[in-house]
């Protein structure tokens, strides 16, 4: 069973970011540990808002509010990896008001009612939670654009004082035509490391400007990042926890396949 502590309804949640890897993940010698006990040291969320890079659809789209199965959005793995099953309970409560934050004239919100959690919400779910009894809502990456999503988190922040853990799903650098598939644990080419390096600092000092325009201001950013999207939710995170930049921890850090796996914790 889970061994995450009550929530205390007076408390904020806590909004996370972390990399999600992939479905071998679960496979890995130190990963899902360190993903167990992250969850462990965590108030037991009354529900969860999984926002992943693998889900790009605008207007913000909320996923499934009943169980449905899940999204096997990958090709060429082995078997047993279409064979994980994660039976979330729905979360329609948590739909609503999550509606209710974002609606607004001119900016509408849709539904996809059949579209069930993708790989880059319940890999770690399923190492976080594995008891799966905590409801789940997955809604889409509207735009890649940093600022806009900055505020969507900012819109999105109310949800911590109700017990509702935000969570960010991508990966701190993401380039599989780079990704060394023979690297030793915590070995890394050196843009990955560079990137990695660049990531902790401006983190450490709260400097949204630079994370927001990091195309310009990171170090091999267009190595890390050919493409955005995993990078994207980071920036739901910062914007849902700004408040609590000062109040920030890294449970997770290090490399896997030569990408950086770092994950933060606000509040």
């Amino acid at each position: 069973m889970s061994q995450a502590v009550t929530h205390d309804p007076a408390a904020r949640m806590p909004v996370l970011y972390l990399s999600h890897g992939a479905p071998p993940l679960a496979d890995d010698p130190v990963w899902p540990g360190q993903l167990a006990a992250w969850s462990a040291e965590l108030p037991r969320p009354t529900a969860i808002l999984m926002v992943s890079a693998h889900w790009e659809d605008a207007p913000v789209t909320l996923g499934a509010t009943t169980t449905v199965p899940l999204v096997y959005d990958f090709w060429g793995f082995p078997e047993h990896y279409y064979q994980v099953r994660y039976a979330a309970p729905g979360a329609p409560e948590l739909a609503a008001k999550v509606r209710a934050l974002l609606a607004r004239p001119g900016h509408e919100v849709h539904d996809a009612p059949d579209r069930g959690l993708d790989h880059g919400a319940y890999v770690p779910l399923v190492e976080m939670y594995p008891d799966a009894d905590i409801p789940v809502l997955q809604i889409s990456l509207p735009t890649l654009d940093p600022v806009g999503l900055y505020d969507l988190g900012r819109r999105l922040a109310p949800l911590r004082d109700e017990g509702v853990l935000i969570v960010g799903s991508g990966f701190f650098t993401h380039n599989l035509r780079e990704a060394d598939f023979g690297a030793a644990p915590d070995e890394a080419p050196s843009w990955s490391r560079e990137f990695d390096d660049w990531g902790r600092e401006v983190l450490r000092a709260g400097d949204i400007d630079a994370l927001l325009n990091f195309r310009h201001t990171a170090p091999a950013a267009l190595r890390a990042h050919p493409r955005i999207e995993h990078f994207a939710p980071l920036f739901v995170t910062l914007g849902a926890g700004e408040s609590d930049l000062t109040a920030q921890r890294t449970p997770i850090e290090g490399f896997w396949l030569g990408l950086a796996k770092r994950s933060i914790q606000l509040g």
